[in-house]
């Protein structure tokens, strides 16, 4: 392992390296059975395409993570990445609409779109451009992304992670913590609307915050793993709630749960299905804008989450850049291939990586830790199922909190600085995308600089990647 990872020299165990993985994969095991939910409208689309797509998912964060692991020697995780699944959704349905295709044949049309993508990000990341590209964002910039996915984490936290919904009360929309909880709405109007499920919200509620300080406590006495730890504790209590207040045995599912992975399935719908014929149906020009947004969206996704989880681990020099950035890159783009190939939508690095970070995590063991990880969940997906979100929401607000520290860096004298940053902070958890949050920055300080007489401070590669995204934000939207 030292040989392998270098663990004394990134001043780390293989033990810490270890909870680290399991940290990283517990506040991101939810991937696993959403991303089939949302590639398949719920299972509406079928058995088969769900057992196919949940197959893909596994399979291809594992390899991602293990290219991560060996060749960039990093602990981030990667999966398909949210918002980008919900954009393929979203195109595989046009597809249908505008071909008459099934469903699973504009499946596998879409695919072809991830496997040009991933292609073209192995090429990229090869010849260094895509780190070339990291390297035009402006240091003020950069010094903003951190602190804006720790705002998005906390929100993910806060919000969609434990959404709950109620049916036949009139609460068609998902349970936000901050909003239902402690909002405007008051007790009585909620519990009117939610009916049964406003138990299940205070549950919720309490487990996460019980879960955080608990953390937050265990970090502050330096024990290690004191992010595993509360969330462990967190499950427990939850586990507790719904078994003594609402009466539900939380490990009901494991009765009936399949721990045999669904192979046939996966080769039936989804393995090296592509289907070009069928795609380019839908036009030559419409194929190659998708191409292009799938590309900005991804790009700027994983350029963020390295960037700014990297900085709250202190892995950047001084110019703020990543060592062994292409090879991180690389990991992405090897990632979406095999997702495309085996059934997925493109694979990108998580920002729930912070958590296993925080927890330690220094070197590529924690990544190749989460890989396997995946990889049992193949067999041991139902037991991943039942960790409440709740305990995964903790972790992720304490980690957004942390990395909120990335502020103390920006120079709040600098209106060139300062106005980027602070639209990554509203941006980022808003859009739900780093990729956008950085693409408003980047435009910002080219438009300050520009107007303030310092157009020449502004590379040249800035400008372009800045009219990209205004051709993106405008014309392909």
């Amino acid at each position: 392992m030292e040989k392998l990872f270098k663990l004394k020299a990134n001043g780390t165990t293989v033990r810490t390296e270890i909870i680290a993985g399991l940290t990283t994969f517990m506040t991101m095991a939810y991937i696993i059975a959403l991303n089939p939910n949302l590639l398949t409208n719920f299972g509406a689309e079928g058995t088969a395409l769900w057992n196919g797509v949940f197959m893909a998912t596994c399979i291809a964060s594992a390899v991602g993570m293990f290219v991560m692991a060996f060749a960039a020697n990093k602990p981030f995780a990667m999966a398909p990445g949210m918002g980008l699944n919900s954009f393929f959704a979203v195109v595989v349905a046009n597809i249908v609409g505008m071909t008459g295709l099934t469903y699973l044949q504009s499946f596998q049309a879409a695919l072809c779109i991830i496997l040009i993508e991933g292609v073209i990000f192995i090429i990229l990341s090869i010849f260094n451009i895509r780190e070339k590209i990291v390297a035009a964002i402006p240091l003020g910039v950069r010094m903003g992304i951190a602190p804006g996915i720790g705002l998005m984490l906390m929100n993910i936290g806060l919000g969609s992670n434990v959404g709950i919904y109620a049916e036949g009360n009139g609460y068609s929309s998902p349970f936000y913590v901050m909003r239902d909880f402690f909002g405007a709405l008051t007790p009585s109007v909620v519990k009117n609307n939610m009916g049964a499920e406003y138990s299940t919200m205070i549950l919720t509620v309490v487990t996460m915050f019980v879960g955080l300080f608990v953390i937050v406590i265990l970090a502050q006495k330096k024990v290690k793993g004191s992010v595993l730890i509360g969330m462990l504790i967190a499950s427990v209590i939850y586990w507790a709630g719904e078994a003594i207040f609402l009466h539900i045995n939380p490990f009901e599912s494991l009765k009936t749960a399949s721990f045999l992975p669904p192979f046939a399935d996966m080769a039936e719908t989804t393995l090296f299905k592509f289907s070009f014929s069928n795609l380019f149906e839908i036009g030559w020009f419409t194929v190659i804008t998708l191409v292009i947004t799938f590309c900005m969206i991804d790009m700027f996704d994983t350029i963020g989450t390295l960037v700014g989880t990297a900085s709250r681990a202190n892995m950047l020099d001084k110019d703020g850049n990543m060592p062994k950035m292409r090879e991180a890159l690389l990991a992405d783009a090897v990632g979406t291939v095999a997702g495309a190939c085996t059934g997925t939508s493109t694979v990108t690095t998580f920002v729930e990586s912070a958590s296993g970070v925080e927890a330690g995590g220094r070197t590529g063991l924690t990544a190749l830790t989460t890989g396997i990880l995946f990889l049992a969940c193949m067999f041991i997906a139902p037991i991943a199922a039942i960790i409440p979100a709740a305990a995964t929401s903790s972790a992720l607000i304490y980690v957004g909190v942390l990395m909120l520290s990335g502020l103390k860096n920006v120079n709040f004298d600098d209106i060139s600085q300062v106005l980027p940053v602070a639209i990554i902070l509203i941006s980022m958890p808003i859009s739900g995308s780093i990729g956008h949050g950085i693409g408003l920055a980047l435009i910002s300080y080219t438009i300050i600089k520009v107007f303030t007489g310092k157009a020449k401070e502004v590379s040249v590669l800035t400008y372009v990647i800045s009219a990209l995204f205004l051709v993106k934000f405008f014309l392909v939207a």
